[in-house]
């Protein structure tokens, strides 16, 4: 598969910008309407399944979209999941109850699935060699932005509008990506002869159900010792060694193993899945420490993560510039020394801690974790075919997202056990609190017409407890942070090097005739 340089080029380049935006800052934007829509839909108890529905379908999909873009091209799978996604986004504005809006995610999942890793293999094949650092850095930038703009724009639209504009802004702007993505990319390629992985793709997607499933009920609607809990969890690791056993024998695997015998690959996913898991802590718990200790509003609370996306957009940035004159190690040690330092100076966050504090904490996990947006997603590309790329980026996408979703079950396990712990008859006495309020329900002390209800001798301990119960949640992401540290020290000495890429590439064209399959042959130049 060749792509054809045009002159459209930087159009594409925004349809694709585009569509990382609207894709990545979905679960966000929905997570700050939530209050709303349950509200008005009812199903307080089934809540969890309007992100969950959406979480499933694009990590199960993430993989194996990536891998069939690089057998029948990357622009008809990425169109389709702009079209499925917009789909979604229309049916879920349309849903009457949460049940509805659930399944109405999962569609909005499956497009997802596809936007996020084809749009950075697009952008890997067409940019010219001399531009690609710089645009990873602009790519990377705007993936960062949407983790912090969707509450922002969440809180905004539900205070303003009605909630369901949420889903209903993605119309605008998937329809301008489609238009440009559509009309002015331009791609040649020649269809694989090689079959479908249909053993690989089945055993992935149940995999991950049963996984995602597990970890979204266990603790919340079912305990983690019941039956259902425990049964998801062996489905899923039975699926795992199938998965497993299925890939090495397909001639076209979802996911090649082949790849994680090269270090810096394998490093980059790891550094990936580590920092997503730790930096998904600063984004959801810091919002909820203005709120909750020292009383901000939703917006306002919001606002704070701003310092945090203004340092990760100057890191992403600078990075993408320097990854052709330094080696992706040397980047990325230096801002996860500063990310690190920041989940360290967060976990001695108290209820005394200023604003002024908070925010110089996130302007450092914001300068230190903004490499990993622009960096990781090239290194993981670094060497290989355009015909191993969507297989690689959807890869790394997939275990990055995995790395957040496990971090926040985790942390926000330890962070709830503290707190209710100490609120408990040994801990605290709750006696003088308003008759029905369960201080397990985060929303007591969020939301200021029921924080307000609160008695102040009972709520400055109360602040207090959640105060403690943060920063011993960012003590524990602290591990995490440093493992993604010690994953960018193996990252060898490579870099973005035009010369070797020029070669790779004449390489490979003088091999298109001769296709071999790709359990057969990882083309890769040191």
């Amino acid at each position: 598969m060749k792509t054809q340089s045009t002159n459209k080029l930087p159009i594409v380049l925004a349809g694709l910008l585009l569509g990382i935006l609207m894709a990545s800052m979905d679960n966000t934007i929905v997570a700050t309407a939530m209050g709303n829509i349950v509200g008005e839909l009812g199903g307080l108890d089934h809540f969890v399944w309007v992100t969950s529905a959406y979480m499933v379908a694009e990590l199960a999909g993430m993989p194996i979209f990536g891998k069939l873009s690089d057998m029948y091209g990357r622009k008809k799978f990425f169109v389709f999941g702009m079209i499925v996604f917009m789909l979604g986004s229309v049916l879920c504005g349309t849903a009457n109850s949460i049940t509805e809006l659930a399944l109405y995610r999962a569609v909005q999942g499956i497009g997802g699935g596809a936007l996020i890793p084809i749009a950075f293999a697009i952008m890997f094949d067409t940019v010219p060699l001399e531009k690609r650092g710089k645009l990873t850095g602009l790519f990377g930038a705007v993936f960062g932005l949407s983790s912090i703009f969707g509450p922002l724009a969440g809180a905004y639209i539900t205070d303003h509008i009605t909630w369901q504009w949420i889903f209903y802004i993605n119309l605008p702007i998937g329809i301008a990506a489609f238009m440009m993505v559509t009309l002015f990319y331009k791609e040649s390629h020649e269809r694989s002869k090689q079959p479908i992985d249909w053993m690989g793709a089945a055993t992935l997607l149940t995999g991950v159900i049963c996984f995602m499933f597990a970890l979204e009920l266990g603790g919340k609607q079912l305990a983690w010792n019941s039956w259902i809990i425990l049964a998801l969890f062996a489905m899923a690791f039975v699926m795992l060694v199938l998965f497993v056993l299925a890939e090495r024998r397909a001639e076209e695997p979802i996911i090649s193993f082949r790849l994680f015998k090269n270090k810096l690959y394998t490093s980059s996913v790891l550094c990936g899945l580590f920092s997503g898991g730790s930096f998904i802590v600063a984004s959801v718990y810091i919002p909820i420490f203005i709120q909750g200790v020292l009383g901000g509003s939703a917006t306002n609370s919001g606002l704070v993560l701003l310092p945090m996306m203004v340092g990760s957009v100057i890191t992403a940035t600078v990075s993408g510039f320097l990854m052709s004159k330094i080696s992706y190690r040397n980047i990325m040690i230096p801002t996860l020394v500063l990310f690190t330092g920041g989940m360290v100076l967060a976990s001695t966050l108290t209820s005394e801690s200023s604003r002024f504090i908070v925010t110089l904490y996130m302007v450092l996990i914001g300068l230190g974790i903004g490499g990993s947006f622009s960096v990781l997603g090239t290194a993981v590309m670094h060497g290989l075919s355009y015909k191993q790329r969507g297989m690689a980026s959807s890869t790394f996408n997939f275990t990055r997202s995995l790395g957040m979703t496990i971090g926040i079950t985790v942390f926000g396990l330890i962070q709830s056990r503290f707190f209710t712990g100490s609120l408990s008859p040994g801990g605290m006495n709750t006696s003088g609190l308003p008759e029905g309020f369960d201080l397990k329900d985060p929303h007591i002390l969020l939301a200021p017409e029921t924080r307000s209800l609160i008695p102040s001798e009972l709520l400055k301990p109360i602040s207090d407890t959640l105060a403690s119960s943060i920063a011993v949640t960012f003590a524990w992401a602290i591990v995490p942070a440093a493992l993604a540290l010690a994953a960018a020290t193996l990252m060898g000495r490579k870099k973005l090097d035009e010369t070797a890429e020029l070669k790779r590439e004449a390489m490979v064209d003088s091999e298109e005739e001769g296709e071999t399959p790709e359990n057969e042959k990882l083309v890769m130049v040191p």
